[in-house]
C-alpha cells in the first residue's frame, strides 16, 4: 500500500525467548513458546479451483484460513488474536456480489470447518482493499486465550443485518491480552459505524472525528475490563488507511486535533470496506510494564 506520510515503513514485534521459524505450505512463520506470527498470500486465479462456480477469491479466502487454522492446530497454538487481510479491488462487484462479501464467506467458511465459534469470543480483523496483487493474510496467535473487546456503539460486526452480505464479518473490535510483560489492546480496523449504519457519507473529517469516539469506546470498554486505566488513545500506535490521498491533510488535522501533533501514526492509501467509508483506523496498545525495546523479533510487517 502506498505509504502517504509516515516514517515507520516497517514494525516489528519483539521477544525475548528463542525463536523458531519456519514454512508450512504457503504460511511463513515464527513463534516462540507463547506467540506465533503468520503470514500467507494466496493467488485467487492460480491457486483455486478456477472451474467452480465459486468466486476465485471466496474460494481463496476460505484455502488460506483452512491453512492458517491447520497449522495452528499442529503447533498447539489455539487462539487467534488478530488477522490483517488485504485483497484486491475489496469494493469490485463479481460474480454477482461484492468482493468483501465474498471473502466474508470464504472466511467463515473456513471458521465453520474447522470447529471455531463464529460469534461471540473472536479475533480482531481489518479488511482492507488494494490496487492490485494477492490475498494477503497475517495473523497473531498465541496458547493463551484473549479477551475479546466489543464496542456499546456499535452492532457487534458478526450479528451484522443482511444488507451487508450473506455473510457477517467475523471478528471482533479488539483483542485484550495479557502477557507476562504487560497487557496489549488489539484494535480492529474502525470506522464512522454506528450501530450498523455508515455515518457523514462525503465528509472525511467527521468520519474520522466519528470514528476516534468508537476507538475511545473500545479503550474504555477494555480498560473496564481490566478494572483500571491501563490504555488511552494518546499513546496508541495508529495505522491509518486513507481511501482517496488529498484526503491525508484534513484526516491528519483531525488526528492531531484530538490526540496532539505528537501522534504515532503510519498512513497508508487503501480502499476500505465500504464504498461509503473514507477512512479506517486501528490501533495497537500497550500498558507501561508491556514495552519493550530488546529482544528478538517476532514479526516485521514492511508498511502495512
Amino acid at each position: 500500500m502506498p505509504i502517504l506520510r509516515g516514517d515507520e515503513a516497517c514494525e516489528v514485534w519483539l521477544s525475548d525467548a528463542v525463536l523458531q521459524d519456519s514454512q508450512s505450505e504457503t504460511i511463513v512463520y515464527r513463534h516462540d513458546d507463547n506467540t506465533l506470527f503468520g503470514a500467507i498470500e494466496l493467488d485467487e486465479l492460480t491457486q483455486v479451483a478456477t472451474s467452480s462456480l465459486t468466486p476465485p477469491l471466496q474460494q481463496a479466502a476460505a484455502l488460506a484460513y483452512q491453512q492458517i487454522f491447520k497449522l495452528l492446530d499442529e503447533l498447539n497454538f489455539p487462539h487467534i488474536h488478530r488477522f490483517w487481510n488485504y485483497m484486491a479491488d475489496i469494493n469490485k462487484v463479481s460474480h454477482g456480489l461484492e468482493r468483501y462479501q465474498q471473502f466474508n464467506l470464504g472466511r467463515q467458511s473456513a471458521f465453520v470447518a474447522s470447529g471455531r465459534q463464529i460469534i461471540g469470543q473472536l479475533p480482531a480483523a481489518c479488511a482492507l482493499g488494494t490496487a492490485q496483487g494477492p490475498l494477503k493474510i497475517a495473523f497473531i496467535a498465541g496458547r493463551m486465550p484473549a479477551i475479546a473487546v466489543e464496542n456499546p456503539r456499535q452492532i457487534n460486526a458478526f450479528d451484522y443485518p443482511e444488507q451487508y452480505g450473506p455473510s457477517s464479518p467475523t471478528f471482533s473490535r479488539a483483542s485484550l491480552l495479557s502477557l507476562d510483560q504487560g497487557e496489549i489492546l488489539l484494535i480492529s480496523g474502525t470506522a464512522s459505524v454506528v450501530g450498523h449504519e455508515s455515518l457523514h457519507v462525503g465528509d472525511v473529517q467527521a468520519q474520522t472525528r466519528e470514528s476516534l469516539s468508537n476507538l475511545e469506546a473500545v479503550v474504555s470498554e477494555a480498560n473496564q475490563a481490566l478494572g483500571q486505566p491501563k490504555f488511552d488513545l494518546v499513546n496508541a500506535f495508529y495505522r491509518i488507511y486513507i481511501r482517496h490521498p488529498a484526503d491525508l491533510s484534513l484526516v491528519r488535522k483531525e488526528m492531531e486535533r484530538v490526540l496532539g501533533s505528537s501522534v504515532h501514526a503510519i498512513y497508508l492509501q487503501a480502499e476500505v470496506c465500504r464504498q461509503d467509508l473514507l477512512v479506517e483506523i486501528e490501533a495497537t496498545l500497550f500498558s507501561r510494564t508491556s514495552v519493550t525495546a530488546e529482544g528478538n523479533p517476532i514479526h516485521a510487517s514492511a508498511g502495512r
